[in-house]
């Protein structure tokens, strides 16, 4: 098909020089004679004596001349000004005797001596033809270019990658042993699928993987086919839809066809939710290009025509928003849930990461993989690399236990932003903010202990208070989710506290708090009064995927109920806050005194603060300020908690 194509645009060039050629030589040619009088004409004239007045330019060779006397003027181009010259008068002046001895008329001539700019306006009607005729052969060439492009739109443009060329495997896949074991049978089905048809077991027609973003579906597709050492297709769910109709359809056909000639293969479409959502839905109803590339994705995967040893897998992290007929048996035989990985799973996956990286000999991934609770594998990669680029840029030769730490905090609250300006009052606000969610931990048994503590700004953020897990949880009680709401508050209510006076600093604070105050009564029926029933949709969820009503699922009555009891659960956690700190006012006092000083605190050393083994200078330790003159800072000032912990 190329070889065809490139053969095309050869001729069309050949063609399109033939044509300039001609244009330049032949017109040139025509231009040359102004008349149709011939060279020897003009030698005839001169020998004759019959020219009484001529001008000749030297430079372009343009000869003016009359006959006779007469008052006609005749234009003639000589091919070569020295040879003309030459061969008929050398010596003009001699030219002239003779023709005065012979006329009564005397000659009259004018020779033009050659110039730049004679040549130069010579050489411009070429220079226009040259220029057109390479405008006509680019366009020509985009024209053919365009051409096959549209000849091609129904290709599918899959990446292939064939057997040998595919590097990754299972040992470059950690912390998914139970999706790598559901994973090992659709292997052994590729490698014998003998032993498998003999028992009279079918070869699943697709696997669907799911789960959150970034914990590893692509690289868990790209082992299958790997291990099993087959040809790899891969392509994005968008590739198919284009501005052309039938395109979509067109190209999952290629695809398949492509995959069938390869079989045994695998097909991996990333982000199926982009052509593979549900069928009439959202606003308007469905789309029709879409749906159409859908239909014929469901005929290719169980449709009339078998497609053995030819397996579809797919990743997706909204399985809500997908088509039911591509989510049966038969099409989407398994379905793998690709989820977080656990403690075990972090250092796996940590390893890894740092398998090519030299680390120091103070570095324990099993603890560090205990700090991250809720990372991704995506985000321990990017652990570890922002662990190896502070490293050199502290020019040290090995990542170090502080290296990783910084990394962690860098990875969910941003870099620091030291050089900030930071008035004193902001400053001192902020570090009662943050000491306000410290002590809420501290004395909040359901909590996770704090691990670190800082008033430097960071992000958005003009400090953060950072509670690290101890351990995974797959549950959170009531209790644990009213005392997080507490921890949230704290920070509102030490300022109230102390400064008699609320800032905007716990914008972030209040938003989380009231989103989990939602949850409990709409989601998880934590509400005695309301009951364990839920109340509406999730308030994430995209709607395009499937019908969107704006109706509420239940009463303006039921509606008044929830709102009570939101403001019943944030209002009474915000006064167990406020009981808190009031009841422990010294030690809100010294950790913000500690912060102000020092501008961050570790966990051990907040510790110590708590328990008296550490206490701030008493002359450098704040005393409550006058509750008139007290001031928040300006509505613009960044100290919004961006709580990177489960707090």
């Amino acid at each position: 098909m190329n070889v065809n194509k490139n053969k095309g645009i050869l001729i069309y060039f050949a063609i399109a020089i033939a044509i300039l050629l001609f244009m330049v030589f032949g017109f040139r040619s025509l231009l040359l004679e102004s008349d149709s009088t011939s060279y020897s004409d003009i030698i005839g004239y001169f020998d004759e004596y019959r020219v009484s007045e001529f001008s000749l330019n030297l430079g372009s060779g343009q000869l003016k001349y009359k006959l006779d006397g007469g008052t006609t003027e005749y234009t003639y181009k000589v091919p070569s000004v020295s040879a003309f010259y030459g061969e008929l008068f050398s010596d003009t002046s001699n030219y002239r005797e003779e023709y005065n001895a012979t006329h009564t008329v005397p000659l009259v001539y004018n020779l033009i001596p050659a110039s730049n700019s004679s040549m130069w306006l010579n050489l411009i009607p070429t220079l226009l033809m040259i220029g057109v005729m390479i405008f006509v052969v680019v366009s020509m060439s985009r024209s053919i270019t365009s051409a096959g492009k549209i000849g091609n739109v129904g290709k599918a443009n899959a990446k292939v990658e064939a057997d040998g060329k595919n590097k990754v495997t299972f040992n470059d896949v950690a912390g998914a042993d139970e999706e790598k074991a559901e994973l090992q049978e659709i292997v052994e089905l590729l490698k014998d699928p003998k032993k498998y048809q003999d028992i009279g077991a079918k070869i699943p027609k697709g696997v669907l993987l799911v789960g959150p973003p970034g914990n590893g579906k692509t690289l868990l597709a790209k082992a299958v086919a790997g291990e099993a050492g087959v040809p790899f297709f891969s392509i994005s769910g968008s590739d198919f839809l284009e501005l052309y109709v039938g395109v979509g359809a067109a190209r999952v056909r290629d695809l398949f066809d492509q995959a069938k000639k390869s079989a045994p293969s695998i097909i991996f479409i990333d982000e199926i939710d982009a052509v593979g959502r549900r069928r009439g839905a959202g606003l308007g109803g469905g789309h029709d290009e879409r749906e159409q590339t859908l239909n014929q994705l469901l005929v290719e995967m169980d449709g009339f025509e078998v497609n053995n040893s030819v397996i579809v897998m797919a990743a997706t992290n909204r399985r809500d928003v997908l088509d039911p007929a591509l989510l049966r048996p038969g099409r989407f035989d398994r379905q793998v849930y690709v989820n977080y990985p656990d403690i075990k799973g972090r250092e796996e996956i940590l390893k890894v990461h740092s398998r090519n990286k030299p680390l120091g000999p103070d570095v324990d991934l099993h603890q560090v993989a205990a700090a991250t609770v809720g990372f991704t594998g995506a985000d321990l990669a990017n652990l570890v690399n922002e662990a190896a680029l502070l490293a050199v840029k502290n020019n040290r030769k090995a990542i170090i236990a502080q290296d990783l730490s910084e990394a962690a905090i860098k990875v969910i609250a941003g870099p620091e932003k030291k050089s900030r300006v930071v008035l004193e009052k902001e400053k001192r606000l902020t570090a009662y903010h943050e000491a306000g969610h410290a002590i809420c931990h501290y004395y909040c048994p359901t909590q996770d202990r704090v691990s670190e503590v800082s008033i430097i700004p960071r992000g958005q953020a003009g400090g953060y208070t950072m509670a690290l897990p101890e351990h995974d949880k797959s549950y959170v009680t009531k209790a644990e989710m009213n005392e997080e709401i507490v921890t949230l508050l704290g920070g509102r209510a030490a300022e109230k506290i102390v400064l008699d006076d609320i800032s905007t600093g716990a914008s972030n604070d209040l938003e989380r708090a009231t989103k989990i105050a939602r949850s409990m009564v709409t989601r998880y029926g934590f509400s005695d009064k309301i009951g364990p029933i839920v109340y509406g949709r999730d308030e994430d969820e995209v709607f395009l995927g499937r019908d969107y009503n704006s109706d509420r699922s239940y009463s303006e009555v039921i509606a008044g109920e929830i709102d009570s009891e939101l403001r019943s659960i944030v209002h009474g956690a915000y006064d167990k806050a406020v009981e808190l700190l009031s009841g422990h006012i010294d030690q809100l006092h010294t950790v913000a005194s500690y912060l102000i000083e020092h501008e961050k605190i570790d966990g051990e050393q907040f510790e110590r603060l708590m328990t008296g083994e550490l206490s701030a200078d008493e002359e450098k330790k704040p005393q409550a300020p006058e509750k008139d003159g007290a001031e928040a800072p300006a509505d613009d000032t960044p100290n919004d908690n961006p709580q990177p912990s489960q707090e």
